[in-house]
């Protein structure tokens, strides 16, 4: 199943939720949750680690990104 906005067209993948489903967050938000600067949140979106759409001259990042991106860089402590 497709979105069609303008011109692009966005193809959800198995487990994506719907776009009006989505709840996407703000650089501040985003900040907050991570406990790390707004500046470190603009690094991972300008540097592609942290997907974000624009909106104006702002950003706005997907909460569920923000989840699968902490998950991914949790680093674990293995005993030896």
């Amino acid at each position: 199943m497709g979105v069609v906005c303008g011109r692009y067209r966005w193809v959800m993948a198995a487990g994506e939720r719907p776009l009006n489903e989505v709840k996407f967050l703000t650089v501040a938000e985003v900040a907050s949750v991570m406990r790390v600067s707004k500046m470190t949140v603009y690094r991972l979106v300008h540097s592609g680690h942290l997907p974000a759409i624009r909106v104006g001259r702002s950003f706005r990042v997907p909460e569920q990104a923000v989840h699968e991106y902490l998950r991914e860089s949790f680093v674990g402590v293995e005993s030896a």
